[in-house]
């Protein structure tokens, strides 16, 4: 039996996998999305009428969302509307406390260096680190364009 070509793999591939609805995925992932940050723009204006300045407003709201992240994550919710809304649940700041939380969750019963500490930054530490990477290489071209 001789293993099939590229094309007929690529054929084969097709065949067997499903549709997705690109349309209806994108609209949930705006919908879903847009609810998400429409949340943090509702505490954002809540916590604006308070005496704060707009750094500790901005602060606030950044905790805030990550908490209810971690507390959607923590509770399975959020899964669930991951599944529905995609990307959209990725790109706010809930996104990222999702993927920083959910290992830690589901490795908690290894122990606290081995299972949390170890498992955290599993998905959410490459991001860190190319962010981290990426910062340090902008400041320094900053840097040297003021210099000359």
């Amino acid at each position: 039996m001789s293993l099939p070509s590229n094309k007929e793999y690529q054929a084969l591939v097709k065949q067997s996998s499903p549709s997705s609805p690109l349309v209806k995925d994108m609209l949930f992932a705006f919908l879903i999305g847009g609810a998400i940050c429409a949340i943090g723009q509702v505490a954002r204006s809540l916590l604006s009428n308070l005496d704060l300045s707009a750094d500790d407003v901005g602060t606030l709201v950044s905790a805030i969302m990550i908490f209810l992240g971690v507390l959607l994550t923590s509770l399975g919710v959020y899964d669930m509307i991951a599944k529905y809304g995609g990307a959209g649940t990725l790109v706010p700041i809930t996104g990222f406390a999702n993927a920083v939380s959910s290992p830690a969750i589901e490795f908690h019963s290894e122990g606290i260096v081995t299972g949390i500490c170890a498992k955290m930054f599993t998905i959410a530490g490459p991001v860190i680190v190319f962010a981290t990477l990426s910062g340090t290489i902008y400041g320094i071209i900053y840097w040297l364009r003021s210099v000359l």
